[in-house]
């Protein structure tokens, strides 16, 4: 992997940080665009409280220079506003145990856990009394980070007018149609609370996340996410580890909460039939051209210049008002699961999330494909391939 990243901080911590490596030299790094998409993220219907305190902004720390990449590793951070109310409870240096401070620490620690979360197999698997040492990390409050990362990313695919774009398909039982092309509804949907394109449908989803939310209930949902003008020949069909579709769908699936992955036609390959399912080719003005695109852009482990169509779904929150029967892991007794401010929904977010972890995918792709020490180098491998291939 050329594009790599790293991710540190806590939900509840001084900051988010992210590095990262392999940002070729001469990319125009927008700070404005990625806080942009670090607000897409915050938005939506059904979010809790923590929106109301952070309003997320990045700090560009290293590798960049007047606003481009030089080549070397990329610093970003993103301040926690609600640190100020942790400072004794997440404190990195040790603390002084006064008896003020063991109250302070002591109200926040946590022992029960909630089913559904990471708080049961990481307490166990790394040894620790207090839950919060899990869920603080374990926490969606993470991808802030990644989504600063992906917009990096996003700042490569537009030298290659790549765009991205994701849409809410499913809310609960709400469920919407979405069109061929997702893109005619770009200013719609990135202007909705919901990421949706329909408002009558929105206006069923709210309903069912007010109805949720009153009776201390959490829903999760559908989307997609759409790669337009992606080139033919990103990713391999040779090795397991380089297929495009097995990347993206592991990009996506490390996502908190996200429980499947589809590409293009997805799980209803299994009940069509082979003349219905691959998508047939034509030439018109010596030209290629498909149809249909049940392939979702990706065939063999390999793009094959459609639109990449990933499918995927978010498991309801598992932080609840009205929680599930659980456990106290010290002592084992039955007990209720912990409930800390959370959200009712976060399928919109979660789609925002999931294009900055397909955009880090597709971008490592093309730096692999068109060299990656430059920008003006790639281009103009990216133009002399563009070029060979439209002579096939």
């Amino acid at each position: 992997m050329i594009f790599r990243f790293l991710t540190s901080g806590e939900s509840h911590g001084k900051c988010l940080n992210a590095i990262i490596e392999g940002v070729p030299a001469g990319v125009k790094i927008d700070i404005d665009f990625i806080n942009a998409e670090l607000a897409k993220r915050q938005v939506g219907y059904g979010r809790g409280g923590r929106m109301l305190i952070e309003k997320d902004t990045a700090k560009l720390l290293s590798g960049v220079r007047h606003g481009y990449s030089i080549g070397s590793p990329i610093c970003l951070e993103i301040e926690n506003k609600d640190w100020e109310n942790w400072t004794i409870p997440m404190s990195p240096s040790e603390v002084v145990l006064n008896e003020e401070n063991i109250q302070i620490i002591n109200a926040k620690k946590i022992t029960n856990v909630r089913p559904g979360h990471a708080d049961y197999a990481g307490a166990l698997k790394y040894n620790h009394k207090d839950v919060r040492n899990i869920l603080e990390r374990s926490s969606a409050r993470e991808t802030a980070a990644r989504v600063a990362v992906g917009a990096v990313a996003k700042c490569i695919l537009k030298a290659f007018d790549i765009d991205v774009l994701s849409c809410v398909s499913q809310i609960g039982s709400v469920e919407a149609n979405l069109p061929d092309d997702i893109f005619e509804y770009k200013e719609v949907i990135n202007n909705s609370d919901l990421r949706t394109i329909d408002e009558s449908i929105a206006e069923l989803i709210r309903n069912e996340i007010d109805n949720a939310k009153e009776n201390g209930d959490t829903l999760g949902g559908k989307f997609q996410v759409v790669f337009k003008n992606v080139p033919v020949g990103l990713g391999s069909h040779v090795h397991w580890d380089r297929k495009l579709d097995g990347l993206l769908a592991q990009a996506i699936m490390s996502i908190q909460a996200v429980k499947s992955v589809e590409i293009g036609l997805g799980l209803k390959v299994a009940s069509t039939l082979g003349s219905l399912t691959h998508d047939e080719i034509f030439v018109e003005n010596g030209k290629y051209f498909r149809k249909t695109n049940n392939a979702g852009g990706i065939e063999s482990g390999i793009s094959n210049g459609e639109n990449i169509i990933v499918k995927a779904a978010m498991k309801a929150i598992p932080t609840m008002k009205k929680p599930l029967n659980s456990i106290e892991i010290d002592t084992k007794n039955a007990v209720q699961a912990h409930f800390e401010r959370s959200d009712v929904c976060a399928v919109p977010a979660c789609a925002v999330v999931a294009e900055a972890m397909g955009s880090i995918v597709i971008a490592d792709a093309l730096l692999e494909k068109f060299s990656h020490d430059n920008l003006f180098e790639m281009l103009c491998n990216y133009n002399s391939y563009i070029q060979q291939i439209s002579k096939r």
